[in-house]
C-alpha cells in the first residue's frame, strides 16, 4: 500500500505561526501535527509514504527524516490547485497499488485494521455532524454504498462529514479519474480541484464505495481547534505532568512538559503543552500551547499559541504570539 499526504497548503487560518512553520508541524500534546498522524498508521502495510509538500517544505522532509524511519518520498507542489491536483502529482509513484489518502489536518480514532479486510473499490471516513453545510458529505443508499458526495450541502439530511481519510484499492482508478476531472476546468472551485468531483467519477463509472465511522475526529486547521485537538490528546494518554519536576511550582494535569523546559514559580495546567527549552517563570497558565524555547515571565495566560523563541511579559491577557516575537518586553 502506499500513502499520499497532502500537506502544501499555506496554513493562512493558523498565522502567524505558519509564516515560519509549516501547518503539520503545529505542536500539540508534545508532538507535531504530523507526528500524531504518523503514528496512527504504525503497523499498517504500507511501502512507501509521498508527502506532497510546498511553502517550508524542508521543514516537513527534515522532521520526517529525523524522527521517523520509514520510506518516504517527498514530491513538490508549486502551484496551489487544490486536493486533487496533490494527489496527481504523485500519479508516477501509485501504479495499480492501493492507495490511503490522509490530509494532514485530521486527527482521529479510528480501527485501521479493516483496510486488510476491505474488498470493495473505496473506502471513505466519515464522522457524523450535528450541521454538515460546511463539509462535504457522503450520501448512502440503502445497502450501504455512496451514491454521491456534495460540498457544504444545503440541508440536514445527510451528516456523514467527509473528514479527510480515503481508501483506494487501485490508485491508477483514482488518479485516471483526477485526469478526468482536471481536463475540464469548468470543475474548478475558486481555482482548485477537489477529490470530491473525481469520486463522483468514479462512482458514476460503477466502481463501489463504502464509508467507515471515526469514533474521533480532531481538526487542526485553526487556533480554537488547535486546542481543543491539545486537550483532547492530554486527556487521551499524553499527559506527562505527573513525571516532571518544577521549581516552586504547582502542576494541574493533564500537560505535557519536555524535561528540557524550565518552571520557576508558576502554575501550569490544565491543558498545557509546554515544548523543549522553555522557560517560564511567576506565571499561570492553562489551555495553551508553548512552542519550543518560548519564555514566559509574569504572565496570566488561557486559550494561547506562543511560538517558537517567542517572548511574553507581564501580560494578563489571552494571546497568540508567532514565532520569535516579543510582547511586554523590552
Amino acid at each position: 500500500m502506499k500513502v499520499v499526504i497532502p500537506l502544501a497548503g499555506f496554513g493562512t487560518r493558523l498565522r502567524p505561526f505558519t509564516f515560519t512553520k509549516p501547518k503539520p508541524l503545529i505542536n500539540v500534546a508534545g508532538k507535531p501535527v504530523l507526528g500524531h498522524l504518523l503514528d496512527k498508521m504504525a503497523g499498517l502495510p504500507i511501502d512507501e509514504y509521498i508527502f506532497i509538500v510546498g511553502y517550508l517544505g524542508d521543514q516537513v522532509e527534515e522532521y520526517v527524516r529525523k524522527q521517523y524511519p520509514i520510506p518516504a518520498r517527498f514530491v513538490v507542489q508549486n502551484e496551489m490547485l487544490g486536493q486533487s491536483h496533490a494527489i496527481w502529482l504523485a500519479r508516477e509513484y501509485l501504479g495499480h497499488d492501493p492507495v490511503f489518502v490522509a490530509f494532514v489536518d485530521t486527527l482521529f480514532e479510528a480501527n485501521l485494521g479493516v483496510l486488510s479486510l476491505f474488498t470493495e473499490d473505496a473506502l471513505i471516513f466519515v464522522k457524523e455532524v450535528e450541521d454538515p453545510s460546511s463539509y462535504g458529505v457522503a450520501i448512502t443508499n440503502d445497502e450501504g454504498y455512496i451514491t454521491k458526495f456534495i460540498e457544504k450541502p444545503k440541508t440536514k439530511e445527510n451528516r456523514e462529514a467527509v473528514i479527510g481519510l480515503y481508501y483506494f484499492k487501485d490508485g491508477q482508478a483514482l488518479i485516471d479519474a483526477i485526469s478526468q476531472s482536471m481536463a475540464d476546468e469548468k470543475n474548478k472551485i475558486k481555482g482548485e480541484y477537489y477529490i470530491a468531483d473525481a469520486m463522483n467519477k468514479m462512482i458514476e463509472s460503477g466502481q463501489k464505495f463504502r464509508t467507515v465511522q471515526v469514533s474521533v475526529w480532531l481538526d487542526c486547521g485553526r487556533v480554537d481547534t488547535v486546542l481543543e485537538t491539545n486537550r483532547y490528546l492530554l486527556e487521551h494518554g499524553h499527559d506527562n505532568g505527573s513525571k516532571f519536576h518544577a521549581n516552586e511550582s504547582i502542576i494541574v494535569p493533564p500537560v505535557h512538559i519536555d524535561p528540557t523546559a524550565t518552571i520557576t514559580r508558576s502554575v501550569i495546567g490544565p491543558h498545557v503543552t509546554v515544548a523543549a527549552g522553555c522557560e517560564v517563570s511567576g506565571s499561570i497558565i492553562s489551555n495553551s500551547i508553548l512552542d519550543e524555547g518560548a519564555t514566559v515571565v509574569h504572565a496570566l495566560m488561557e486559550r494561547s499559541l506562543i511560538g517558537r523563541n517567542a517572548h511574553v511579559e507581564d501580560r494578563p491577557d489571552t494571546f497568540n504570539v508567532g514565532d520569535s516575537s516579543s510582547i511586554g518586553y523590552t
